[in-house]
């Protein structure tokens, strides 16, 4: 299931409600009616015995996925910190770029992407991805319910395009008339950004998305993202030192002897998993994780990764114990947050 994110809860609910299974692209839904839809095909999912299983391909890119593994190895991490509302104790932050080119063409985008009701406010649409990594590194293969989720704080605004920009990206003459709501004289207002500081059983997150109109020359989307821990921080940047590639660091706080802590980890835990793995000391306190380029295999591969987990619960007839609970939650905290930044 894939398509405009306005209509898809709906094809999700009349899916399960025929029993069919269901495999969505993300957002499933960008609205507190939506969410209201969700819940209740849940139900029906369980009662007709099918599945509904969104796309979640970030949790397959190597640097985040070694970030939580990494998080996982109390020699090196230590706790996750409870954070606060200046140092959350784990951050996602992803910039995008409506004009772009991809495969040496410049990306065409329908004018409807641009349409809130329709492809959802960027706090409800991008930032699924960042909630779930935040679920899924943060308690791994653990249930979270709504009860866990604390919203502290949320806000929105907009990225705002000249028709002449509108134009570069859609290869359209004027708006159309349905974003005739969105004008301020010829300019056009996109709720695309969003910030979200939530605790989520006590920890608190920090979750944001930021559309620009183009990236600088040589540049690209960015990810960043933290996780401060007791005994170091796991940070993966994507910036120009980077080569806007995500490279993941580990920044110590004990002192002495963390160059055999990390290495002794590598050895025992990452590299039966990714292989020729090393670390390359940066600083006085500051690891960089060199991780060998076959498995950096880039987005598109993700998918079929994704797929591979799908048809996988398919045959065995059912989806880990935590994931429907820990889907659920991700669009509670979505929606929440979207319904405070609107008031």
């Amino acid at each position: 299931m894939a398509g405009k994110n306005s209509k898809k809860i709906d094809y999700i609910l009349a899916a399960v409600k025929a029993g069919l299974n269901v495999y969505a692209d993300k957002p499933l839904v960008i609205n507190p009616e939506g969410f209201q839809k969700l819940e209740e095909a849940f139900k029906i999912a369980e009662e007709k015995g099918v599945m509904i299983y969104d796309i979640m391909t970030e949790r397959f890119e190597v640097t985040t996925g070694m970030q939580r593994q990494f998080s996982m190895l109390p020699e090196v991490f230590g706790q996750v910190l409870e954070g606060s509302v200046e140092e959350p104790a784990i951050i996602k932050e992803s910039v995008h770029h409506f004009f772009k080119y991809v495969s040496g063409q410049p990306l065409v985008r329908p004018a409807w992407f641009f349409d809130v009701n329709e492809e959802g406010e960027g706090i409800v649409d991008v930032t699924t991805h960042l909630v779930d990594l935040v679920q899924w590194e943060l308690f791994p293969d653990e249930i979270i319910n709504r009860t866990d989720i604390e919203m502290v704080q949320a806000k929105r605004w907009p990225t705002v395009l000249t028709l002449d920009e509108f134009k570069r990206v859609t290869g359209l003459d004027s708006y159309p008339d349905y974003l005739k709501k969105d004008l301020d004289g010829d300019k056009l207002k996109v709720y695309c950004n969003g910030e979200i500081l939530y605790k989520i059983k006590g920890k608190y997150a920090k979750v944001s998305v930021i559309w620009n109109y183009e990236a600088p020359e040589g540049t690209g989307d960015t990810h960043y993202s933290i996780m401060r821990g007791t005994k170091s921080d796991l940070i993966i940047k994507q910036g120009a030192e980077e080569n806007y590639k995500p490279t993941l660091y580990v920044k110590s706080k004990v002192g002495e002897n963390f160059d055999s802590i990390i290495s002794e980890a590598i050895g025992q835990h990452i590299n039966s998993r990714f292989a020729g793995t090393k670390a390359e000391k940066v600083s006085q306190d500051m690891w960089k994780i060199n991780i060998p380029e076959e498995f950096k295999i880039g987005h598109e591969a993700h998918f079929a990764q994704v797929t591979q987990n799908y048809l996988r619960y398919l045959e065995e007839g059912k989806l880990p114990n935590w994931e429907v609970p820990n889907m659920i939650t991700k669009y509670y905290t979505t929606i929440e947050a979207y319904k405070m930044a609107k008031k």
